[in-house]
């Protein structure tokens, strides 16, 4: 596409001049972190060789790219606790003259940030450090995802009782329909602040201890692994939207109404038996689901 409108602009009698070329190829450049040669090459028979070594010194540094640069040292400030949620980072001017680079590449580095869910941009008045997110894109504990974003995982147990008649439950996890199960109803917070709601069902002839266990505190994967010896291996997920009730409302502390993620689960161990069927509620803002597709 760049060569056809070079050969378009020359047949006009208007040569594009080599820096309109070199802009657009640092776009791409910038974006996919890696220069197609092709392109390169044409980028070359363009610029004067005293320009093109300026502004290639410019976009890397020791093999990495300048935005890349940038991103790794706001995040080495988020994790030495610098910088907080809701702390103020840097304008991209202000990284611009930092790391002596043009406008676009710092815009460029605070924008993947922001993909991330690292940082968050409020119009008219700059950029901040988000609120740490959850990322679902592996089979872990609530713990487990907790702790992986530097969290201090704490739950609250509303709720650990046997119960039976729940035919659509036991259906979920193969089993007939006047079984008894195992419920744990639990509160997820980070400090105290309220992240989700979720409630978990287990066969109770196969967990029935799992009433004296302290999972307000420990991990029920962990539980499961340690004292039954059970590895859990795999999920079938169901993910939607939905509004908070007034009651799911006041326990994740949300306007009533609110939009929620929900996540039912079957989970499967090892041997491919359902093990848990979990029901989960969380808050939007707070969460993300990442998908890797393939064509």
């Amino acid at each position: 596409m760049l060569y056809s409108n070079y050969v378009f602009l020359e047949g006009a009698g208007q040569p594009w001049p080599w820096f309109f070329l070199y802009r657009e190829l640092s776009i791409r450049y910038i974006a996919d972190g890696v220069e197609p040669k092709g392109l390169q090459a044409v980028a070359q028979s363009f610029t004067p060789r005293s320009a093109r070594k300026s502004i290639m010194q410019g976009n890397h540094h020791n093999g990495t790219p300048v935005y890349k640069r940038i991103q790794n040292s706001i995040r080495k400030r988020i994790e030495a606790a610098e910088l907080n949620p809701g702390d103020p980072v840097a304008s991209e001017r202000e990284l611009a003259k930092t790391h002596k680079v043009s406008l676009m590449t710092a815009r460029h580095a605070l924008a993947g940030l922001e993909r991330e869910g690292v940082v968050e941009r409020r119009r008219g008045a700059g950029t901040f450090v988000a609120a740490p997110k959850i990322h679902f894109n592996k089979l872990m504990s609530y713990t487990e995802h907790m702790s992986s974003r530097g969290l201090t995982p704490r739950s609250r147990v509303l709720l650990a009782k046997v119960i039976e008649d729940e035919q659509e439950i036991a259906a979920r996890l193969g089993l007939p329909a006047a079984s008894r199960m195992f419920k744990i109803v639990r509160l997820r917070l980070t400090g105290e602040e309220p992240f989700a709601l979720e409630t978990c069902y287990l066969p109770a002839k196969e967990y029935s201890g799992l009433a004296s266990a302290p999972l307000g505190r420990s991990s029920l994967f962990a539980a499961l692994q340690h004292d039954y010896g059970v590895e859990l291996a795999y999920a079938d997920e169901e993910i939607d939207a939905t509004a908070a009730d007034p009651n799911l409302a006041e326990t994740l502390a949300l306007p009533k109404g609110a939009a929620i993620l929900r996540i039912r689960q079957v989970i499967y161990s090892t041997n491919g038996k359902a093990t848990i069927y979990v029901v989960g509620y969380y808050r939007s803002e707070r969460h993300t689901l990442f998908i890797r597709r393939f064509r």
